[in-house]
């Protein structure tokens, strides 16, 4: 067979490129549109005439889609973090590690700012917020902490969100005036000890019972008790 021949054969062989599902093509183009309005007007204003005039269709293709404006707060409020694995990293490179990628949401991406100001007045918004750290943050923090992995997770995520509002929402100069770098070691110990420091004294132990905590306390207040029965 010919160089010629072969090449013809190779072409006719090729496949034409598959075309994109219209319909895909319209959701993604209202998610887009909807995450500009959202971070530009917040929840409240925002309407889906808006997002709809914004996406160039019929605001009834916009319901057809997503079905109810919540629903489609919640799906472009549906954010990916892409926070790193923390195991191993030792606890002064945790804010290191870990904050970059809380920056690049915070300044790259509009959305998540619209989302935390929404969810200051708005319940819907503040769930879509809970649902962001509940399956993307605390599994990642719950699983290097030293122990009570639900309550430290939550704390790290109170430093992080007292942060992001203090420097990005309510711009206290101090924080909006320090680099990265100098944030980073400023909450680096914070983060490090309620990761992995020990437990307050007051803070119940996880291998304790209601039970045996009320007796450890009696004994700790009371000193120890002489037997109360017979002798033999």
């Amino acid at each position: 067979m010919t160089t010629a021949a072969k090449k013809g054969k190779r072409a006719k062989a090729v496949k034409p490129p598959r075309r994109r599902n219209p319909g895909a093509v319209t959701r993604a183009a209202i998610l887009a549109a909807a995450r500009e309005r959202f971070a530009n007007d917040g929840y409240e204003r925002a309407t889906v005439r808006g997002i709809a005039a914004d996406s160039g269709i019929d605001p009834a293709l916009v319901m057809r889609h997503f079905g109810s404006k919540e629903a489609l707060f919640a799906e472009a409020a549906d954010l990916d973090l892409q926070l790193p694995d923390l195991h191993g990293v030792g606890g002064e490179d945790l804010a290191r590690v870990l904050l970059p990628s809380f920056f690049a949401v915070w300044e790259d991406d509009t959305t998540f700012l619209a989302l935390l100001r929404s969810s200051m007045t708005h319940e819907v918004a503040a769930l879509a917020l809970r649902e962001v750290f509940a399956r993307q943050v605390a599994p990642k923090l719950a699983a290097v902490a030293l122990d009570h992995p639900l309550e430290r997770a939550a704390l790290v995520g109170s430093q992080i969100l007292g942060l992001v509002v203090a420097r990005y929402v309510l711009r206290v100069p101090p924080l909006v005036n320090m680099s990265r770098e100098e944030l980073m070691a400023w909450v680096s110990p914070v983060l490090q000890q309620y990761l992995l420091g020990a437990l307050p004294p007051r803070v119940r132990r996880p291998s304790e019972s209601a039970c045996v905590r009320q007796r450890r306390s009696r004994v700790e207040a009371d000193g120890p008790q002489p037997p109360t029965g017979k002798r033999a």
